[in-house]
Protein backbone atom coordinates (compact mmCIF):
# COMPACT_ATOMS: atom_id res chain seq x y z
CA UNK A 1 0.00 0.00 0.00
CA UNK A 2 2.74 2.46 0.88
CA UNK A 3 4.53 1.70 -2.39
CA UNK A 4 1.41 2.64 -4.33
CA UNK A 5 0.14 5.65 -2.37
CA UNK A 6 3.16 7.23 -0.64
CA UNK A 7 5.99 9.15 -2.22
CA UNK A 8 9.40 7.55 -1.74
CA UNK A 9 10.65 10.73 -0.06
CA UNK A 10 7.82 10.54 2.50
CA UNK A 11 8.59 6.89 3.26
CA UNK A 12 12.26 7.82 3.69
CA UNK A 13 11.30 10.50 6.25
CA UNK A 14 9.23 7.95 8.17
CA UNK A 15 12.10 5.46 8.08
CA UNK A 16 14.46 8.09 9.52
CA UNK A 17 11.92 8.93 12.24
CA UNK A 18 11.61 5.24 13.09
CA UNK A 19 15.36 4.79 13.19
CA UNK A 20 15.77 7.77 15.55
CA UNK A 21 12.69 7.05 17.69
CA UNK A 22 13.35 6.95 21.44
CA UNK A 23 11.19 6.87 24.56
CA UNK A 24 10.59 10.40 25.82
CA UNK A 25 10.94 10.41 29.60
CA UNK A 26 8.94 7.45 30.84
CA UNK A 27 6.27 7.45 28.09
CA UNK A 28 6.66 3.86 26.90
CA UNK A 29 2.97 3.74 25.91
CA UNK A 30 3.44 6.66 23.49
CA UNK A 31 6.65 5.09 22.20
CA UNK A 32 4.87 1.75 21.64
CA UNK A 33 2.09 3.43 19.69
CA UNK A 34 4.36 5.51 17.45
CA UNK A 35 6.74 2.60 16.89
CA UNK A 36 3.87 0.37 15.75
CA UNK A 37 2.50 3.06 13.43
CA UNK A 38 5.87 3.62 11.81
CA UNK A 39 6.67 -0.09 11.61
CA UNK A 40 3.45 -0.68 9.67
CA UNK A 41 4.38 2.03 7.18
CA UNK A 42 8.04 1.06 6.89
CA UNK A 43 7.69 -2.69 6.40
CA UNK A 44 10.85 -2.97 4.31
CA UNK A 45 13.00 -2.00 7.30
CA UNK A 46 12.29 -5.28 9.07
CA UNK A 47 12.90 -8.49 7.19
CA UNK A 48 12.52 -10.53 10.37
CA UNK A 49 10.59 -10.08 13.63
CA UNK A 50 13.95 -10.10 15.43
CA UNK A 51 15.01 -7.01 13.42
CA UNK A 52 11.91 -5.15 14.58
CA UNK A 53 12.49 -6.21 18.20
CA UNK A 54 16.13 -5.09 18.06
CA UNK A 55 15.14 -1.66 16.72
CA UNK A 56 12.38 -1.30 19.32
CA UNK A 57 14.66 -2.22 22.21
CA UNK A 58 17.25 0.23 20.90
CA UNK A 59 14.84 3.09 21.60
CA UNK A 60 14.21 2.13 25.22
CA UNK A 61 15.81 4.06 28.08
CA UNK A 62 18.86 2.58 29.81
CA UNK A 63 16.88 1.94 33.00
CA UNK A 64 14.91 -0.89 31.35
CA UNK A 65 16.91 -1.66 28.20
CA UNK A 66 19.10 -4.42 29.64
CA UNK A 67 16.19 -6.10 31.44
CA UNK A 68 14.17 -6.29 28.23
CA UNK A 69 17.17 -7.69 26.33
CA UNK A 70 17.83 -10.24 29.10
CA UNK A 71 14.26 -11.52 28.88
CA UNK A 72 14.94 -12.56 25.24
CA UNK A 73 11.48 -11.88 23.81
CA UNK A 74 10.66 -13.68 20.58
CA UNK A 75 7.74 -11.62 19.32
CA UNK A 76 7.02 -7.90 19.24
CA UNK A 77 3.88 -8.14 21.39
CA UNK A 78 5.84 -9.85 24.16
CA UNK A 79 8.59 -7.21 23.89
CA UNK A 80 6.24 -4.25 24.29
CA UNK A 81 4.46 -5.97 27.17
CA UNK A 82 7.74 -6.55 29.03
CA UNK A 83 8.94 -2.98 28.43
CA UNK A 84 5.64 -1.49 29.60
CA UNK A 85 5.57 -3.67 32.71
CA UNK A 86 9.17 -2.78 33.61
CA UNK A 87 8.59 0.94 33.14
CA UNK A 88 5.44 0.81 35.25
CA UNK A 89 7.40 -0.95 37.99
CA UNK A 90 10.19 1.66 37.85
CA UNK A 91 7.69 4.51 38.09
CA UNK A 92 5.85 2.82 40.97
CA UNK A 93 9.12 2.21 42.86
CA UNK A 94 10.21 5.81 42.33
CA UNK A 95 6.87 7.13 43.54
CA UNK A 96 6.99 4.90 46.63
CA UNK A 97 10.51 6.12 47.49
CA UNK A 98 9.42 9.73 47.08
CA UNK A 99 6.48 9.12 49.41
CA UNK A 100 8.70 7.41 51.99
CA UNK A 101 11.22 10.26 51.87
CA UNK A 102 8.48 12.80 52.49
CA UNK A 103 7.19 10.79 55.45
CA UNK A 104 10.70 10.52 56.91
CA UNK A 105 11.12 14.31 57.00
Amino acid sequence: MTDKYCLRTEIKKLEVELWDLKVKGTDVIGYNQRFQELALLCVRMFLEESDKIERYVGGLPDMIHESVVASKPKIMQETTKIATKLMDKRIRNFTERQTENKKAR
